[in-house]
């Protein structure tokens, strides 16, 4: 997948919404997290600002949109199956990637039943979803340049005119660069270089992808 949307949300900044259902009062967190550890990070956070809520059920997808092997979810107390793998479900066929959300519930003394509680939790995902603010995230490469000084400047032309951006520059006996690029233009990048060069511009890939 080349592209995918993500929570539009600056680290750390959590998006929310609460509702009252049958006297109980849930209230979803959700954020924007790479991998496991910081969707692990974001929940300890939510638990730790309501030690007191009855359950603060979990779920997170915190790779491309759709993807299940950075997925993750927890009932939290209540009867198996009617909270996490529910909000879970919404995550992953949301089209959203890199997203957590953890649903607070503070109980209100009626009962829900299990078809309640997986209306309420869904629900609850959904509502924030709703509101919730998202950007494109494009998958990125990175590569290394290595060039003769003469073919700097045109270099430097052809890598903005594919949108690239420069994250070093080293200038020696050679001139060395190392660019970042939307996947789908780095071919296309790659070979306007060779073109430009006869062949003189040496390409490597780097590890680094976002």
């Amino acid at each position: 997948m080349a592209s995918y949307n993500v929570p539009k949300l600056a680290p750390g900044e959590i998006h929310r919404e609460e509702e009252a259902i049958r006297r109980s009062r849930f209230i979803v967190s959700i954020a924007r997290v790479k991998g496991t550890e910081q969707a692990k990070t974001f929940i300890e956070r939510i638990r730790a600002e309501h030690p007191d809520a009855t359950h603060n059920c979990w779920a997170f997808q915190a790779g491309p949109a759709g993807n299940t092997a950075f997925a993750g979810c927890s009932d939290d107390g209540e009867p198996k199956g009617t909270a996490g793998r529910p909000m879970l479900t919404v995550l992953l066929h949301c089209g959203v990637g890199e997203i957590a959300a953890v649903v607070t519930r503070y109980f209100g003394g009626t009962l829900l039943g299990t078809g309640g509680l997986v209306h309420a939790y869904q629900g609850m995902v959904k509502k924030g979803l709703e509101t919730l603010p998202v950007t494109e995230r494009i998958e990125t490469a990175c590569i290394e340049l290595q060039m003769e000084p003469r073919f700097y400047e045109h270099a430097a032309s052809v890598i903005a005119r594919h949108e690239g951006a420069v994250l070093s520059r080293s200038f020696s006996a050679d001139v060395v660069l190392t660019v970042e690029a939307a996947q789908t233009k780095v071919q296309d990048l790659v070979q306007e270089l060779q073109k430009i060069s006869a062949g003189r511009i040496r390409v490597r890939p780097l590890d680094g992808a976002s």
